[in-house]
């Protein structure tokens, strides 16, 4: 993405309607209220979660995010925020990993390395929510311009996403098949599964 493309996406996306899947991992997460937003973006779900009490640790690799994130919390020192890839981020314990719409752009090579990560910094009974791109999304087609978002995305069948979970226990699994526009009003064809779980 273009800077200028970067924080178009921004712009939309720095307040955002609760989705069903953040609300019920938060009812599920217990104490201490530690958090981790992987991929924080704008910062709309850093936002919900400080609001509620939690400790945030926020990363992204762009340093837009990181440096409209920095603004829009510099009054609370409840959220940490790095600019760190999946793989570079040091994973503090937390009681909550959030990943929406960012494990897409998690290097291959990299991804199981960073699936460890996720599963040792959990607490016991911890809650992972997060999603993963399905086959049949617009951004998974061979003829999908690499240059309009991201050079690779991280695909999953659905049974290789269920594989990653066989350590949790499963609360939701959704799967989304939807088209519409992005936030930048392109067309798009969203397959998206949605996973809340906890750690076992």
């Amino acid at each position: 993405m273009t800077t200028d493309q970067i924080e178009e996406y921004y712009d939309a996306t720095t307040f955002g309607e609760m989705r069903s899947d953040l609300l019920q991992a938060i009812e599920l997460t217990k104490e201490p209220k530690i958090a981790i937003d992987c991929g924080c973006g704008a910062g709309s779900d850093i936002e919900r979660l400080a609001t509620l009490g939690f400790t945030v640790y926020g990363y992204d690799l762009e340093d837009e995010s990181i440096s409209r994130c920095k603004e829009r919390f510099k009054n609370n020192s409840d959220v940490i925020l790095s600019r760190d890839s999946f793989s570079t981020f040091e994973y503090p314990r937390a009681s909550l990993v959030l990943a929406d719409a960012s494990l897409f752009f998690c290097p291959e090579n990299e991804f199981n390395y960073v699936w460890q990560k996720i599963y040792a910094c959990l607490f016991a009974e911890g809650i992972f929510c997060g999603s993963f791109l399905g086959p049949y999304d617009t951004m998974a087609s061979p003829s999908y311009s690499k240059d309009s978002f991201w050079p690779n995305s991280l695909v999953f069948r659905e049974e290789e996403v269920k594989l990653l979970f066989k350590k949790y226990e499963v609360c939701n699994f959704t799967e989304h098949r939807l088209s519409g526009e992005t936030a930048q009003g392109v067309p798009h064809d969203w397959h998206i599964f949605s996973v809340v779980a906890r750690k076992i």
